[in-house]
């Protein structure tokens, strides 16, 4: 029997013997009480927050929605004793019938007590009336990710921690990651329904926003003449002019599948044209999964507190040596001696969070490659079309030898590039003997996606937008945490943004080490049960596109400012 139904049978015969009891012990026959309506409530409004000057002063019937009748209507019970043993039997009926009706009543579910939470939101200041406060915590929703758990479990029994890619598991910030559902513009969305603004866009390639109409009207028209042809294809002229004309460094240009794809192809090619075997990287930089590359790398390296990965041979990395970004003693140091192919940077470091370079480091590094017959290489998988249409190369006006590409130039599609001047790579087969080749490379719908993608960066206003938009965010997040008392440092090039918990300044991956990790993994957490969806790596860049807007922006520091005062 429902519990309810009990309840009111029971306190209906308490009741009853207790009116019993009285009606024995009076000496009156009658009883005149006044009659009570009660007034139904209409349908609940937005609680809009009035001053108590302008609140009419009402009785307080009034106030609760009791009107009092202004004639008294007589209730009479007679003495009768024959009478109560039939109010005594017909109370506890009355009170079951009640019983069974409240059972009946509908009540409102979580769905339909949304609108008055987001009401409370809206039109109530946060230091009105206890009612709204009330109100409001009976309203209010936890963050909720229980699809997203749900998946997650599962897919660590499917695939390696659950994941494609070692960052997206949240490894650093703790709890589990979300599960994607969709995505449009500046804007995500997880099988739990809930929506955050992104700053991550696919790790960098979504920049005229997430599912542009343009690109997608493209590929529509593309997937009419097949997804994958495996032969040549005339978008793959039409996307290597636009490379050759945009990048300074570019006479010539092979497209892959990905980043990490064109930097084996690269690697294999600077070694094959100048004949030598040593390459300098810089710590903290990271340029794909090969394991050439794997020492002391950034990234997801860097995320799982790894010096380098097992499995790669002693001899892989034998010809694999390190500098320090930002410091040319250090390279001239590894260029003495040594006979190296070539010295390989990113531009500016999006793999140890962002860290940009000196422009006397980049000129400093053009004069030590070229006196020592070292190749320059600027790994702009990242950088490229980011904060600049010719790269970073144009941005600093440094020109070196070779360049990798990747992420915007696929417009969002897996896509990779190598390229550098004609000498070079005339050495890539079938044109030279350093053979590279991929089933997938120069697909068509990648090629379309991104031949779209940099007609859309080439219009007047793109890059001003970007620089403006995130210069905006990464200040306004900058003043907020200092504002709090946190040690915070932090900057931007274009859409490409960073910060970390510390004094500062960084000026390499060393520096980058001093942040204060844990808090940065309490801040992602606290931004994203907010709605701000981060990179979930203290050692990775930030990105914006052309669909974050100036509300994008404000909304995102007013959250941060929350945070920041909660840390």
């Amino acid at each position: 029997m429902d519990g309810r139904l009990v309840t009111s049978a029971l306190l209906a015969i308490a009741a009853g013997a207790c009116f019993g009891m009285a009606i024995s012990a009076s000496s009156s026959s009658m009883y005149t009480v006044p009659a009570v309506r009660v007034q139904p409530l209409g349908a609940v409004a937005p609680l809009v927050h009035t001053p108590q000057s302008r609140i009419p002063k009402l009785p307080l019937s009034s106030a609760v929605g009791v009107h009092q009748s202004e004639e008294p209507s007589a209730v009479h019970f007679a003495k009768d004793a024959s009478a109560l043993p039939w109010a005594f039997l017909a109370l506890p009926v009355v009170g079951a019938l009640a019983g069974y009706f409240f059972k009946g009543t509908p009540r409102a579910s979580v769905p339909e007590l949304q609108p008055i939470a987001i009401a409370l939101q809206e039109n109530v200041p946060a230091s009105d009336y206890y009612t709204s406060l009330v109100m409001a915590a009976m309203t209010a929703q936890k963050f909720n990710t229980e699809k997203s758990q749900a998946l997650f479990e599962e897919a660590k029994t499917l695939m390696p921690g659950g994941v494609s890619s070692p960052v997206r598991a949240f490894k650093s910030v703790g709890g589990d990651p979300i599960v994607f559902d969709r995505v449009k513009g500046a804007y995500c969305w997880d099988v739990d329904g809930n929506q955050y603004v992104d700053y991550v866009g696919s790790w960098g390639p979504a920049i005229v926003g997430h599912a542009n109409d343009e690109v997608l009207d493209t590929l529509r028209e593309t997937l009419k003449k097949g997804t994958s042809f495996g032969a040549p294809c005339a978008l793959e002229n039409v996307l290597a002019k636009m490379v050759i004309a945009a990048v300074p460094s570019v006479e010539m240009v092979r497209f892959t599948n990905s980043g990490t794809e064109a930097c084996m192809g690269m690697l294999r090619m600077v070694r094959a044209f100048t004949g030598r075997e040593k390459v300098i990287k810089f710590e903290g930089c990271y340029h794909g999964h090969a394991d050439g590359f794997l020492v002391q790398a950034g990234s997801g390296v860097a995320t799982l507190g790894l010096p380098d990965s097992p499995g790669v041979p002693a001899g892989a990395t034998a010809g694999t040596l390190v500098a320090q970004y930002n410091d040319l003693a250090s390279v001239e140091a590894l260029l003495t001696g040594n006979d190296v192919a070539a010295v390989i940077l990113e531009p500016v470091v999006g793999n140890s969070g962002f860290i940009p370079p000196t422009k006397e480091f980049l000129v400093g590094l053009r004069e030590l490659t070229t006196k020592y017959g070292a190749l320059l290489v600027f790994d702009e998988v990242m950088t490229g079309f980011r904060i600049a249409y010719g790269c970073a190369q144009s941005y600093f006006g440094v020109t070196p030898d070779v360049t990798t590409m990747g992420k915007v130039i696929g417009g969002g599609l897996p896509v990779g590039a190598y390229g550098g001047r004609k000498d070079i790579m005339s050495v890539v087969a079938p044109a030279g003997p350093m053979y590279q080749a991929g089933t997938l490379s120069g697909n068509p719908l990648a090629m379309a996606a991104g031949i779209k993608t940099m007609e859309i960066l080439q219009r007047p206003g793109s890059y001003e937008h970007l620089d403006k938009v995130t210069k905006k965010l990464i200040e306004g997040i900058l003043a907020a945490g200092k504002e709090a008392g946190h040690a915070v440092c932090g900057g931007h090039i274009s859409g490409m943004f960073g910060l970390f918990f510390c004094e500062g300044p960084v000026n390499n991956y060393q520096d980058a080490t001093k942040s204060d990790t844990k808090k940065f993994a309490k801040w992602h957490r606290m931004m994203l049960e907010r709605g701000v969806y981060l990179a979930p790596s203290q050692f990775e860049a930030g990105f914006t596109s052309l669909a974050h807007t100036e509300e994008d922006i404000d909304r995102t520091i007013a959250i941060a400012q929350e945070v920041m005062k909660l840390l």
